[in-house]
């Protein structure tokens, strides 16, 4: 058992070592040029002083985070399963596949900047607004791989169905479900980094409380450390929550989990 370990924490070592290399160089470099250059930090801080900015607004910046958490997670759940209902109405419905789909291309040509003002309006400035934001934001990844995976099942398996008399229902839980779980999962990964975003968005357009908050409070103060601490912070739930979703998909589907880490 150690020695099957050992191989996957090298493998996995080595697979992080190229970007985490490629961070500390961007980052020293960039402390070099500011500290060369003398340049303000209201201007530009250096990554020493967004350091010193996430230990110093600790506390500002653990409420905050917190209040971003739940919106991200209770809006990407949203968003997902309301995708694989979509997506599952598609697959069964023609009318509704044409009826649909160019609507759900045509709504993302609407900025997120402007949706959230207007949802927010209309929601008012609780929770409820802020999870249909990223609802929204990660649902049409989803929902066009989830109808893309949907239709992808071998016709070699449709054929061994429909010569078993088997019904929809079944061909779509034995068949058509197992196969599209990959795609599903990629427009998932994508969703995930989308999610944090879309929950800043959401807190830009009305709240007090959250990261977005944060960002908009630092701006007209000149804490420009602070914002890149809570853009940090931001990121790092996307890296976060995208991870997790990769870790659902190598336990759910364990070989193509194999494969795409290979």
């Amino acid at each position: 058992m150690s020695n099957i370990a050992k191989p996957n924490v090298t493998r996995t070592l080595l697979r992080w070592l190229p970007p985490l290399v490629l961070v500390c160089l961007i980052a020293g470099g960039w402390e070099i040029a500011v500290r060369a250059l003398h340049t303000p930090d209201y201007l530009l801080p250096a990554p020493s002083a967004i350091v010193s900015s996430l230990v110093t607004d600790r506390t500002l910046l653990e409420h905050a985070t917190g209040v971003t958490l739940v919106e991200v997670l209770l809006g990407y759940a949203f968003g997902v399963a309301v995708a694989l209902l979509v997506a599952t109405a598609i697959h069964f419905s023609r009318v509704l596949r044409q009826a649909l789909l160019p609507l759900l291309v045509l709504s993302q040509t609407i900025p997120t900047v402007i949706a959230a003002p207007i949802l927010t309006i209309l929601l008012g400035f609780a929770l409820a607004p802020k999870v249909v934001i990223v609802g929204l934001v990660c649902f049409f990844p989803i929902v066009v791989n989830a109808v893309d995976g949907l239709r992808s099942a071998e016709p070699s398996q449709l054929e061994l169905m429909d010569s078993l008399a088997a019904t929809r229902g079944a061909v779509f839980r034995l068949v058509a479900f197992p196969t599209a779980l990959p795609a599903i999962f990629s427009g998932a990964r994508v969703a995930a980094t989308y999610a944090a975003v879309g929950a800043v968005f959401a807190e830009w357009a009305g709240s007090s409380n959250g990261l977005g908050f944060v960002i908009l409070q630092a701006q007209p103060e000149l804490e420009t450390a602070r914002i890149f601490a809570a853009v940090a912070v931001v990121c790092l739930i996307a890296l976060v929550l995208y991870g997790a979703v990769a870790l659902v998909e190598r336990i759910v589907i364990p070989r193509r989990g194999e494969l795409r880490h290979a």
